[in-house]
């Protein structure tokens, strides 16, 4: 039985690293080619590192195929040399002869489930930095006329960007209080820096406004300029003005400046979010309602898809026996099982957003229908 499980496990390797190699060449090449009008003169290590970053997030994608090119070519080919045929005669049944399919899916599963929750977040973090800051020289300048959250409250303004200084300019800074939710800090400066989670400003002016107070200033007798000159320091309780235009302020923001770009640089923000972000949005008090829920969804998602890795492995086997003759059978038999799966779960995430109580049902939806669906045709296979 063990010379069984090495056979099987030796049929089951070389199309697994094959299909691995062969879909993330596919996807790699259509992000160069997406961008290639951005990488002009970019030298070739850069573009290779930038490339390279996106590797982890795109074997979670090309997992799930190539374990069905695996199955189904591995007993595709067993099938049709009857060896499936000699070793059922023997008296082993099929799913013996499958055990090392489950073990191979396991161990990718495992692996996938690393590179979705704590290698590919922080890998796109650095894709995105490295695309804007490096490779087409734009860096915070897609973020102009947007007020983005920097974390813990506090918003970030620019009016224009200098790329060659990378110098913000125009900046507004605000800093609302989660005790006094109508009381909010504000820092206007001529100019400033980004750099990792520390914004540096010159010629600043930090006001801190009281919007409670200045809702009673209508109150306050016209006759009573004490009263009037109280009822403005009231509303503005703390102003800071240097004297020198060159003294720097510096702020720490929650976001570092690789991560805003990940976030807010593209019209879809990078998926950033691993374990430690999910968990503390899903159990720390304070988080949003919207937010939670987006988490809720979002840890699913990157649970379902690995372990489909498992569910196409048990899909694949029927189609393997019945119609994996030959290699380009068995290639095109996977792609559609595979773009079936996918459209399905691109369904089911749909499903979710529509389903706030029990978006689990929608997330896991397409390894539902293909784990049943699986067995109903194993068991007539």
């Amino acid at each position: 039985m063990t010379r069984l499980t090495r056979y099987v496990t030796a049929e089951l390797i070389p199309p697994l690293l094959a299909g691995t190699l062969l879909f993330t060449a596919v996807l790699s090449f259509g992000y160069f080619f997406i961008s290639s009008q951005w990488l002009a003169g970019v030298p070739l290590g850069l573009v290779s590192r930038w490339i390279a970053y996106q590797v982890p997030d795109t074997l979670v994608k090309v997992f799930p195929m190539a374990i069905v090119l695996m199955t189904v070519v591995a007993f595709g080919r067993m099938s049709t040399e009857r060896e499936l045929v000699a070793v059922q005669s023997g008296g082993i049944g099929l799913g013996r002869v499958a055990r090392p399919v489950a073990l191979v899916a396991g161990l990718v599963t495992a692996l996938a489930l690393w590179l979705s929750l704590w290698i590919a977040p922080k890998a796109n973090v650095e894709t995105r930095g490295l695309y804007w800051d490096a490779l087409t020289g734009a860096g915070l300048s897609q973020l102009v006329g947007k007020t983005v959250d920097l974390g813990g409250g506090l918003t970030l303004a620019l009016a224009s960007y200098d790329s060659a200084t990378r110098e913000l300019r125009g900046v507004r800074v605000e800093k609302w209080n989660a005790d006094a939710p109508r009381r909010a800090t504000l820092i206007f400066a001529d100019k400033g820096t980004f750099e990792n989670n520390q914004l540096a400003l010159s010629g600043y002016q930090v006001y801190t406004v009281d919007y409670e107070a200045a809702s009673e200033l209508n109150r306050v007798p016209e006759n009573d300029p004490l009263a009037f000159r109280e009822a403005v320091q009231n509303v503005f309780p703390s102003v800071v003005i240097p004297e020198k235009t060159t003294d720097t302020l510096k702020v720490d923001t929650g976001l570092s400046r690789k991560q805003t770009l990940a976030q807010y640089a593209d019209a879809i923000g990078a998926d950033s979010e691993g374990w430690p972000e999910l968990i503390t949005a899903l159990t720390a008090p304070g988080v949003k309602a919207s937010e939670r829920q987006a988490a809720r969804v979002n840890l699913n998602r990157k649970l379902a898809l690995p372990f489909a890795n498992l569910v196409l492995a048990l899909s694949a086997l029927p189609f393997a026996l019945r119609f994996g003759r030959t290699l380009g059978v068995s290639l095109g038999i996977a792609l559609l099982i595979a773009v079936a799966y996918y459209l399905l779960f691109f369904v089911g995430l749909t499903v979710a957003s529509a389903m706030p109580a029990v978006p689990e049902v929608g997330v896991w939806l397409a390894n539902i229908v293909f784990a049943v669906a699986g067995l109903w045709m194993l068991r007539r296979a």
